[in-house]
This record gives structure tokens, C-alpha cells and sequence, in this order.
């Protein structure tokens, strides 16, 4: 268990302890503040109560090895003081709401079913995923050039994790040890140190990432990949050395622009800054007085040539 860091957020105007788990990059909740809020208890105790009665039914209904995976960190009680606590992560707590029989519990469910049809589409026509990517982020506030740079970093990144595949890395552990390895060529720092740059948590950091970041992250990845493909490296040692290289085609290329701008590749800046961007030019265009006169002669003229 990584550095724990215990906060509180509301539901319905109730509160829900959680703790951000920094090495695994993960949310845990009390559970029984979530049964709390879904089930109308009116303190803890009870609360706890009807946790322990759903978790015997839950056990009964087979989901004996979620039980047995969830966690108890010490998280402040009622009284001020600290106490082990039922915690669960996101795909946990998500399957405990499953079993809810209330009112409340209902959107969750309807959205998991949602879900569940939508992936089950997906895998029968691998398109309708790339249809609903670009929908997902264009609702977001992304630009659509924005969005469709960004699909393409996903078809790179999907080919060099089927290059590292065929050269025996595994899902995981080996993958996160390679990206490590490439982004630190070509940024200078590992991808957990890249997104407390950035202020992240559980957010993708490529969809927090400029126009340059971005390119420059592709160009990383499909060096590392056309490299793999010539090199045919065997074992992690050896494609570690790859990914190294990869990335510091990438890391060329940024010091080179950063010589010419004068200005870093590498922002503090997210998602939520690139939009404000966006629709701060959209409103300063809004805003401006229309020309007339000679420049729009010049215009004018300009535009029949």
C-alpha cells in the first residue's frame, strides 16, 4: 500500500471518506458510508449493521473473493478518532451497489447495464468503440483536430503494446516499466512524476497533454515500436534498451524545437486549461468589432486575386 491520502466527498449533501492510494493510483471508499447514503441509515452503527447483513448475502451469491480483496485502512470516525474501515476501489464498490436493493442504487445499475451492452457491441464491431471515443472527448470540450490526433495515439500505442507482447512482455508490470523507460528519454521524468506535473490522479495523462506533448508522445512510441520490429529484443533488459532509444528519438526532437521556440514542450497544463483556452479565443472573436472600410477593401481585393 502506496502513501494514503484521506479526504472527504459529498453525495447528496453526505459525506464519503476516501483515501487516495498515490503508488496504485487508486480511490478507496468506505463502504459503509456509501450504504449510508444509498440505504437512508441514519448513523453509522446502523449502517454498519446493514453492511454486515449484505455481505453475508453477497457471500451467499458467490461474491466470496471481492469480499475477501477489500481492504480496511484507518479513516477518521464520528468521534474524531481513527478506525479500520471497510474500503472498496471503484470496480468494487460498483459490484457491492449491484446488490442494493434501493431507489437510489438504481441510476448506478441502469449505467453498468449500459455499460455492459455497450462493451458487448464493441466486441462485436470493434468500430462502434472508436465512434463513441470520438463522441466521449468531443462532448469533453476537446477540438476535433485534437481528437482525432488523440485516436491516433491510441493505434500507436496499441501497436507497440502488440510488439511488446510478441517479444514476451507481459500486460502490466513489463508495460509499465517500458513506458516508464521511454517517456523518461524523451520528457525527462517518469509518467507518475508526469502527471503530479500536472496535478492528476486517476485522469489519463495523454488526455492532459498539448498538441506537442502529444506528438511528441507518438513519435516515442512508434520509434520504440519500428526499433522492436529491426532489433527483435528478448527479455526485459534488452527491451528496456529499446524503449530507451525509442524515446530519445523523441527527446531529440523536443530539445531541438525547445532551442528554436525558447519555450518548454513540457506544460503544467490540462485538459481543463487547453478548453478554457478554447473557448476564451471563441469568446474574444465574439467580442470583436467588425472592420469596415479600407481593410476590408484590401480584403476584398485580396480575396479576387
Amino acid at each position: 500500500m502506496g502513501e494514503l491520502k484521506n479526504n472527504i466527498q459529498l453525495f447528496e449533501d453526505k459525506k464519503i471518506r476516501t483515501a487516495w492510494d498515490a503508488e496504485k493510483e487508486e480511490w478507496y471508499f468506505s463502504i459503509v458510508d456509501v450504504v449510508a447514503v444509498l440505504t437512508d441509515q441514519p448513523d453509522t452503527r446502523h449502517a454498519s449493521t446493514y453492511w454486515a447483513v449484505l455481505k453475508n448475502r453477497m457471500a451467499s451469491e458467490g461474491a466470496n473473493e471481492l469480499l475477501t480483496n477489500c481492504k480496511q485502512l484507518k479513516m477518521t470516525a464520528a468521534d474524531g478518532k481513527k478506525r479500520l474501515t471497510d474500503v472498496a476501489d471503484t470496480q468494487q464498490l460498483l459490484r457491492i451497489i449491484q446488490s442494493i436493493p434501493s431507489p437510489k442504487a438504481e441510476p448506478f445499475k441502469l449505467w453498468l447495464a449500459q455499460v455492459g451492452r455497450e462493451r458487448i457491441e464493441e466486441t462485436i464491431d470493434p468500430e462502434q468503440a472508436i465512434d463513441r471515443a470520438l463522441e466521449t472527448y468531443l462532448k469533453k470540450g476537446y477540438s476535433e483536430e485534437w481528437v482525432h490526433q488523440r485516436l491516433l495515439a491510441i493505434r500507436i500505442r496499441n501497436e507497440l503494446t502488440d510488439e511488446w507482447k510478441e517479444r514476451g512482455m507481459s500486460k502490466g508490470r513489463d508495460y509499465a516499466i517500458l513506458t516508464d523507460e521511454i517517456t523518461r528519454a524523451w520528457a525527462g521524468m517518469t509518467t507518475r512524476q508526469y502527471k503530479q506535473l500536472k496535478g492528476l490522479k486517476k485522469e489519463n495523462l495523454r488526455d492532459n497533454m498539448s498538441d506537442l506533448e502529444l506528438v511528441l508522445t507518438m513519435l516515442a512510441e512508434a520509434s520504440t515500436r519500428d526499433i522492436s520490429k529491426v532489433e527483435k529484443p528478448q527479455g526485459l533488459p534488452e527491451n528496456q534498451r529499446v524503449a530507451q532509444r525509442g524515446g530519445k528519438v523523441a527527446g531529440v526532437a523536443r530539445q531541438a524545437l525547445e532551442a528554436e521556440t525558447g519555450q518548454p514542450v513540457i506544460t503544467r497544463q490540462t485538459a481543463a486549461d487547453f478548453q478554457q483556452l478554447i473557448t476564451d479565443i471563441v469568446a474574444d472573436a465574439a467580442t470583436l468589432p467588425e472592420m469596415t472600410g479600407p481593410a476590408d477593401d484590401a480584403n476584398e481585393s485580396g480575396g479576387g486575386k
